[in-house]
């Protein structure tokens, strides 16, 4: 061999050779490196740039142990084709992170914490402390794979005689558990040197950081140097293969069975591996007997079979392929352990979650951005410089292997078929050594930065303070280390040690980091969409879509890599997510994801102005008007819980309540009501909007909340209110006048509008836009009865005298009423309306006849005739398609009624005749002596017997359900016949415990189409 001689002594240690010009060149390059490591170390400055502050930082975390130790095994596997399309993915995951990073960093000062501190001031600290706590796990169990590919590379490579479990002469599960406990026992004491070196010293792992780079960098050069030479003069790294099954080169000299020597054949020592005896006629594994033994050679030079992928199960041999074996029928291997096997099995996916860890610690470099003197610009260089250079060598590697390397020593993975040299060593000049030395201090380097970042990554995380079961860990020594976030950060590592694959291991830590990749690109895309006015990036050359296609790879590559993996870490995440939100501190940093739910809600509203909604998409949108006491707490709590039941979780709810007062002064007492408001709707469970109006008028109060209640397509299409508690008593006579006021307000002033109205034992409800129940049937099975809407009462049933004596005495309460309500100034207008009234309704009714005066005895009779069919609907249901009735002497206003007036269900002042028929004598004192001898007026006389009819109707089939639902008559136009209105409603429930009355707004919404 001309540069290169390989010898082997009977312990099977290779020692390498280098010729006199070899060593000498390869020594200066060693001094060189040294010399510049030196000089970088003794002139750092107190801000660093662009090159030692971002770049090389951030290629020291990239290029580490998967370039060295897997890349020619993920190569021979998957082929070049497969293996260059995932280093595409991984590579362009991570440049479109760096790119969503870079305009992160540049819009404001990075300190410590790196991507947790960018997420969590994007998202809000619910996302930032998940994916922060995501980011710490991974970036511990990366830790935890340094140290386990530095072990790897100590057992397999440079010391085999130190393991303390011997594999020798052991096959299968027993040499691979055997290999798994080596890994764990020098695996935990190399830890544990590590976690005392960062506990003493961190100040020195800073400095040794630029060595461990120059060695990752010499190995490098030390591959690409080999690449050039193998183009000219192939090493000489032989293969042995028996029949096609590729042989371990240990143990044997020659790969051959006999050999001549001195004329005679005599058998070597690979025939004494597969024979019982040295001897001719000795008794051999049948495959040995029957294939023959063929060399080739392992870096034969430029070629190309490796294109396309050779996946194997567990345990299966690695062959050559087109060299022919034979093999015995039904024959069972023997001598396994004399082959190289696979020693996991392989396919797409799981190569991804090997490689994707070879392309991460792109954050480096934002981490120290309080270190840089110009980190707005030093990050974003720097980072994707980094980035550019690391995929050039990753894509130009899987090249370069595929091309100068034999398909059978890539699918080794541990070079057992080249004497025990590291796949990658093979192909370096001038030395093999040179990688396998490189490569040792590159993850043992690695290694101690991943357990110097990652306690004070949790550090930062305790000492804000979002999880509370983490801010122990905020405390350390005098200097600000942290001690007790770096003991915890040593036992996770331990965890991931005690796996003992470095193949297991890597897929973890993918998912931590896709996971905070995926968060970083979706808070770049969040806060350009929202265009928040804190977003002013100095970074220009990012886009949203270019942050979306970022974030949707991290999700795919996640799934791709371990499905399970990945729902694992997605559980986690979850799981800190819901607890900061629910046991977190507040912080005044915002969320980004309320932003982007603001945005929708900002589309969503537009969207459904552009049209009235269809009636399939109706939902109940309730607006809950309950009053307050004195110590501002509401005095209707159950009516939440109606609420509740009649929108079924869907639809709209604002609860609102009127204070009476001005703003200016009141203010206080309103802050105070909304706060009871939210508690009750918690306590109940409502989902909505609480909202407080405050105005000198109670009336004018809710007025304006049931007009200017909601928003745009979310305005509320339901009023429910609460019927007045005692409205009979003279110290509660203004609330009632405020109830039947409002639904004045709500039917004549907003006639698109209806109302819902509650009172101890009734609900009543009516519904804006569309009405609420139009079908009516009787539902057995259930609770709950929906009574009949229309009532058809005979006609000729006479009339009770318990009617006849609530009729009169609902008339003489009525008239005491007025005459103690009515000032002097009052009685005299109300003395010249009514004459008026009734004077015009004189000469309207009889235009020839002006002055023929009608008898008192003759109007109630007229009116009975007439009104009585009218009368009877308009108590009970609302039928917007009755044509109007013709007018009657009781009525003077009907000839000119209107459609719109026709439809509505109103007691109007003809519905009053009652208190008309003696206004004059209503003002004196005979007049007051004869209310005790007055008789009632017929048609309230009728509407008393309707509503007790129907009552009794009701109360004998739905006495014993537990909410009856009836339709609710209109209320007057006018404050006349209000007192009766409200009679007649006490009179429709009586008897029954709960009662909702629905009124609709008189438009049929309900097709055979919906």
């Amino acid at each position: 061999m001309d540069s290169l001689s390989v010898h082997q002594n009977n312990s099977c240690i290779i020692v390498f050779t280098v010729e006199r010009s070899e060593r000498v060149m390869f020594t200066a390059v060693c001094v060189c490196v040294c010399v510049c490591v030196c000089v970088c170390m003794c002139c750092q400055a107190p801000r660093m740039g662009t090159l030692m502050g971002v770049y090389l930082p951030c290629l020291q975390n990239i290029l580490g142990v998967i370039l060295f130790l897997r890349m020619t095994w993920m190569v021979g596997i998957g082929g070049v084709i497969e293996a260059f399309i995932i280093v595409l993915m991984c590579c362009s995951t991570t440049m479109l992170t760096a790119i969503s990073m870079s305009a992160i960093a540049t819009n404001g000062v990075v300190p410590a914490g790196g991507s947790y501190y960018m997420i969590s001031r994007s998202l809000g600290p619910e996302f930032g402390g998940a994916v922060g706590i995501c980011f710490y796990l991974g970036t511990t169990f990366a830790g935890a794979m340094y140290i386990l590919g530095c072990i790897e590379i100590l057992l397999v490579y440079i010391v085999p005689q130190a393991a303390v479990f011997k594999m020798e002469g052991l096959e299968g599960a027993e040499a691979e558990a055997a290999m798994l406990n080596n890994m764990r026992v020098y695996g935990t004491l190399v830890l544990s040197f590590m976690a005392i070196v960062v506990f003493v010293g961190v100040k020195y792992v800073n400095k040794l950081a630029l060595l461990f780079l120059a060695c990752v960098i010499c190995s490098i050069l030390a591959v690409y140097a080999g690449v050039i030479k193998t183009a000219f003069e192939p090493p000489i790294f032989p293969v042995c293969v028996l029949g096609n099954r590729t042989l371990v080169w240990k143990g044997f000299d020659v790969c051959a069975k006999v050999i001549e020597r001195e004329n005679a054949t005599v058998t070597t020592q690979l025939w004494r591996l597969f024979c019982d005896s040295e001897f001719l006629n000795a008794t051999c594994d049948s495959y040995f007997v029957n294939n023959n033994i063929t060399e080739i050679q392992g870096i034969p030079g430029v070629m190309s079979e490796n294109l396309f992928g050779n996946y194997m199960d567990k345990g299966s041999f690695i062959e050559k392929v087109g060299l022919p074996a034979t093999v015995e029928p039904d024959s069972i291997p023997t001598n396994t352990n004399r082959y190289v096997l696979a020693d996991i099995t392989s396919f797409f996916t799981m190569l991804v979650g090997i490689y994707f860890p070879s392309v991460t610690g792109i954050m480096a470099g934002s981490n120290r951005s309080g270190d840089l003197q110009d980190a707005q610009k030093s990050i974003p260089i720097g980072t994707i410089l980094a980035i550019t250079t690391t995929s050039i060598i990753y894509m130009s590697s899987v090249i370069l292997f595929g091309s100068c390397i034999e398909g059978t020593v890539l699918r080794d993975k541990f070079g057992e078929a080249v004497r025990g040299n590291l796949v990658i060593g093979t192909l370096a000049w001038p030395s093999p050594w040179v990688i396998v030395i490189g490569s040792f201090f590159s993850t043992c380097g690695a290694g101690l930065q991943s357990l110097t970042g990652a306690p004070r990554l949790l550090q930062a995380i305790a000492r804000d303070g979002i999880v509370p079961f983490l801010r122990v860990f905020g405390h350390g020594k005098a200097n600000g280390e942290p001690t007790w976030a770096l003991l915890l950060t040593a036992c996770i590592c331990e965890s991931g040690i005690l796996i003992a694959s470095l193949d297991n291991v890597a897929p973890i830590l993918s998912m931590f980091f896709l996971m905070c990749y995926m968060f970083v690109n979706l808070a770049c895309a969040v806060q350009t969409l929202l265009r928040t006015p804190n977003w002013r990036p100095r970074f220009k050359f990012y886009h949203w879509t270019l942050s979306f296609l970022g974030m949707s790879l991290c999700l795919s590559l996640m799934f791709i890599c371990s499905w399970y993996y990945a729902i694992v870490a997605m559980g986690i995440a979850s799981c800190i997510y819901k607890y900061i939100e629910f046991r977190g501190a507040e912080k005044e940093w915002g969320d980004g994801i309320r932003g982007l739910s603001l945005s929708a809600a900002r589309f969503a509203l537009m969207r459904l102005e552009e049209g009235p909604p269809h009636t399939k998409n109706w939902r109940p949108q309730i607006l809950v008007l309950v009053s307050m006491d004195s110590e501002l707490n509401v005095e209707q709590p159950r009516l939440l819980s109606l609420t509740n039941q009649l929108k079924a979780g869907k639809g709209l709810t604002i609860v609102g309540t009127a204070l009476e007062g001005t703003y200016l002064e009141n203010h206080p007492q309103g802050q105070q009501a909304e706060q009871s408001l939210k508690k009750l709707m918690e306590a109940e469970k409502v989902k909505g909007f609480c909202q407080v109006v405050i105005s000198s008028n109670m009336r004018d109060a809710t007025s304006h909340l049931v007009q200017a209640g909601g928003l745009g397509g979310l305005q509320h299409n339901t009023v429910l209110a609460c019927w007045p508690r005692n409205w009979k008593h003279a110290e509660d006579h203004q609330s009632w006048r405020n109830f039947i006021g409002e639904r004045q307000k709500h039917h004549f002033l907003f006639k698109d509008y209806s109302i819902f109205s509650c009172f101890p034992h009734c609900f009543s409800a009516l519904q804006f836009r569309e009405q609420l129940f139009t079908s009516v049937r009787i539902i057995e099975n259930y609770n709950v009865y929906i009574c009949i809407s229309l009532l058809y009462l005979q006609h000729d049933s006479d009339i009770s005298a318990y009617t006849y004596e609530k009729t009169l005495m609902m008339e003489q309460r009525s008239q005491i009423l007025k005459q103690i309500n009515l000032t002097k100034t009052e009685r005299e207008r109300e003395i010249q309306s009514i004459t008026d009234s009734s004077r015009g309704s004189i000469r309207r009714k009889n235009p020839a006849a002006v002055t023929t005066q009608l008898s008192v005895t003759e109007e109630p009779a007229a009116s009975s005739k007439e009104e009585k069919p009218e009368e009877e609907e308009q108590l009970i249901h609302d039928k917007s398609t009755n044509p109007p009735t013709p007018a009657t002497p009781q009525s003077p206003s009907a000839d000119a009624e209107t459609p719109s007036t026709a439809i509505q269900m109103t007691w109007t002042e003809a519905k009053c005749d009652g208190e008309q028929a003696k206004p004059i004598g209503a003002t004196t004192p005979e007049a007051i002596k004869d209310l005790f001898n007055m008789k009632p007026n017929q048609s309230n006389l009728r509407r008393m017997h309707t509503a007790l009819r129907l009552n009794e109707v009701i109360v004998k089939k739905s006495q014993e359900a537990k909410l009856v639902l009836l339709n609710m008559p209109g209320p007057p136009k006018n404050r006349s016949g209000e007192e009766n209105y409200m009679e007649f409603m006490e009179v429709l429930t009586e008897g029954l415990n709960r009662v909702l009355l629905v009124r609709g707004g008189g438009r049929e919404v309900i097709t055979i189409y919906s």
